[in-house]
């Protein structure tokens, strides 16, 4: 029996609705458009830039003080003796971003086994595209800084925000080729993968060998059990935490054992999803008791790739509540006359919005066609050069992990006051990026109604 479009008068309910699908007041007219509004693609961003542009305004109010009270609020845990003391901001950037790397590292792993990464011929051009769009700002930013107090902080333009750049592209809706969606995820999950071994190999201030030890056994462990076949998830939580801790006090950054853990989680089902629906179908066939429900249950659970099911339970949590308290507790920057006429002479925020801007569009469109044109690789179905230039000019909208570099970059002695150069640095070359990709992206996609073919006219 089908639900009716409004499900709390539908006969299938034995007893009162949920309430999000109650006719109340506040499930008609928030809960629900809630729910719809979290289930579109852009959404991430949009949230994630309604909190920077809190953040900025909060760094600019009568209650400017009060930004930086909370954020450095500090905050203990005693577990026997031994003690994990840091700020909240510091617990957002170490703990919950672990979360958000957590889900980068298995999007990775999908990609790689299973995914776009899989079929090298297509995977070349958006690896050749990433790695252009790491090296060239970079480059970029040492023509600016060599040999200045601001020099270590050209990892922070290598970076490209998943969440904005795919939800820039979701504006246009199909109008843009699915392929060419594909390309720009391939693209900014290998960008990721870059600048997570950019903040493991050169944002580490010191090194602890035995907690350095303690985290790769606890990992190695891991992999173990992943070999002979484990699947319990109880037990890669409890590791998972104890490697995330043991990470934190060796120097590296802790971030690091998200991503690992990330890599470790099979990207296969347990189950072979076609005798899996099919011995479902037999069980459902006269009626199902109580056991024969749970062993459903089962039967689809382990016929969907802990990957996949794992991305969709953590998505949601990392989308709409670590990256925006991440944003909120990172983006606050005190815009004064001063602070801007000091950032305008800033070789870090000159370089960091050159390298964003320039480099990355430079970077991955030619890099992109150098493999192209060598036969390599190919661009992807339904794409023209103009459309290549509106993605590798998205690519440059850096926000959040070139905010996490940020803070790395410059988190310690007189390198602190470039912290706020820097995230000026990042907060306009990420917009004047998303402008200029969304201009280009508009001017290349064909009008509302128009065949898709058109947009191939430029290639």
């Amino acid at each position: 029996m089908r639900l009716t479009k409004e499900p709390w008068k539908s006969p299938i309910w034995n007893r009162r609705p949920t309430f999000l699908h109650s006719n109340r007041p506040l499930a008609r007219y928030v809960g629900r458009p809630a729910a719809e509004f979290l289930k579109i693609e852009p959404a991430g961003g949009i949230v994630l830039l309604a909190c920077a542009a809190i953040a900025l305004l909060w760094a600019n109010s009568p209650w400017s003080s009060s930004y930086e009270t909370v954020w450095g609020m500090e905050i203990a845990f005693d577990f026997g003796g031994f003690e994990l003391h840091h700020s909240l901001k510091d617990w957002i950037n170490d703990g919950l971003m672990a979360i958000f790397f957590f889900v980068v590292g298995m999007e990775i792993k999908s990609e790689i086994v299973t995914g776009h990464l899989r079929q090298v011929r297509n995977a070349v051009a958006p690896v050749a595209g990433a790695l252009g769009g790491m090296v060239v700002p970079a480059l970029i930013y040492i023509a600016f800084n060599a040999g200045g107090e601001a020099a270590h902080g050209w990892g922070i333009p290598m970076a490209t925000d998943i969440a904005f750049a795919v939800g820039i592209v979701a504006l246009f809706g199909n109008r843009i080729p699915s392929q060419a969606r594909i390309f720009l995820l391939t693209l900014a999950i290998v960008d990721d993968l870059g600048a997570i071994a950019v903040i493991a190999v050169f944002y580490t201030d010191s090194l602890s060998m035995p907690w350095l030890i303690a985290a790769g056994l606890l990992l190695a462990t891991a992999v173990v059990l992943r070999l002979l076949n484990v699947w319990s998830g109880p037990v890669y939580l409890v590791i998972g935490i104890l490697a995330w801790v043991a990470m934190l006090e060796s120097g590296v950054h802790a971030t690091i054992a998200g991503v690992a853990m990330g890599l470790i989680i099979s990207s296969r089902p347990l189950l072979d999803p076609t005798v899996a629906h099919n011995t479902a179908q037999e069980l459902a066939q006269d009626g199902l008791t109580v056991a024969e429900t749970e062993r459903i249950t089962k039967l689809v659970r382990e016929s969907v790739p802990p990957t996949e099911r794992l991305q969709h339970q953590f998505h949601p949590f990392s989308s709409f509540v670590v990256l925006p308290l991440f944003a909120l507790a990172n983006a606050g920057v005190a815009l004064s006359g001063e602070t801007l006429g000091a950032a305008l002479a800033s070789a870090a925020t000159l370089g960091i919005a050159a390298g964003l801007v320039v480099g990355k569009f430079a970077g991955v469109l030619l890099a992109t066609w150098i493999v192209v044109k060598a036969g390599l690789g190919r661009l992807p179905e339904g794409t023209s050069w103009l459309l290549m230039g509106g993605l590798a000019a998205v690519a440059g909208v850096g926000f959040t992990v070139a905010l996490f570099i940020t803070e790395l970059a410059f988190r310690s002695g007189d390198a602190a006051m470039l912290t706020d150069e820097a995230k000026i640095g990042v907060l306009g070359g990420s917009l004047i990026a998303a402008c200029l990709g969304g201009l280009l992206l508009r001017l290349a996609v064909p009008k509302r109604g128009e065949a898709l073919e058109d947009a191939n006219e430029g290639r």
